[in-house]
């Protein structure tokens, strides 16, 4: 398990430099659906940064530039000082939904990028097993998703994530589906796996002590055209328990953002 990590967590670009930086980055479907305005950020390697807003605030379109799905209408968006014109293999994104190949075992699922980029080595299945028991599916490699339940397909969806070797992480609401214990065990799993790899974690979430649990900062959305309101440093050490939902402080943070928010939230 220590290659694997090593092997995923190797990047050039040290942890502290910016990594994807935004200036009056807007995004526009037609003159009367502006979905993203003025938008300016800094992230810098390793961050995990949650993204919250009401419904069409521009959250997703945002994780879409980055990941070079989309084109921005105006302003700048570079990925490691290169402006993002189309997708990069050094981004790898996770949907709501795990998009899993019925016909296909966990690991063949989570062996798809690999085998998209050419011929399949035995290294490649070896991170991909690896891969699995990271995230808790060790004896589940050559179960069919129909045979899982909906958070164990979450997690062979974080693993192919992973299998990318991708050192930004876009997840789009990637738990909101879940009952409410086994989005916080993800929650838990997903801190700890990006922790170890020191990726740099791009989140968006409905959720606002989803967001500050897992997240070095908080960027939050206006409703659209999305701008982006206030970003809020969450202060709590690594690593965090479930419990630290329970103190006055981080209910102190709540506050803050269901106030930027409007108080509807």
């Amino acid at each position: 398990m220590a290659a694997v990590a090593q092997a995923v967590a190797s990047s050039k670009v040290a942890v502290g430099d910016t990594v994807i930086q935004a200036n009056n980055l807007t995004k526009a479907f037609s003159e009367s659906v502006v979905a993203l305005e003025n938008a300016s950020f800094k992230i810098k390697k390793g961050d995990f940064v949650s993204l919250v807003g009401p419904s069409g605030c521009g959250k997703s379109t945002l994780l879409r530039l980055v990941a070079g799905l989309i084109k921005k209408t105006s302003g700048n968006l570079t990925v490691h000082g290169k402006e993002v014109t189309e997708p990069r293999a050094d981004t790898g994104m996770m949907f709501q939904r795990p998009i899993l190949l019925e016909w296909r075992t966990s690991v063949e699922n989570v062996l798809l990028p690999s085998e998209l980029l050419g011929k399949v080595t035995n290294e490649d299945k070896r991170r991909a097993m690896g891969f699995l028991e990271m995230v808790g599916l060790k004896d589940f490699e050559f179960t069919f998703p129909r045979q899982l339940s909906g958070g164990m397909q979450q997690r062979v969806a974080l693993a192919r994530l992973l299998q990318t070797g991708a050192d930004i992480l876009l997840l789009d609401e990637p738990f909101g589906a879940l009952d409410e214990f086994t989005r916080e065990r993800l929650n838990v799993e997903l801190m700890r796996i990006v922790s170890q790899f020191k990726t740099t974690t791009l989140f968006v979430t409905h959720n606002i002590q989803e967001a500050i649990f897992l997240a070095d900062q908080v960027h939050v959305m206006t409703p659209r055209p999305g701008r982006l309101a206030k970003i809020i440093d969450v202060p709590f050490a690594r690593p965090r328990e479930i419990s630290l939902q329970l103190t006055p402080e981080f209910n102190k943070l709540v506050a803050e953002v269901r106030d930027v928010l409007g108080g509807d939230h």
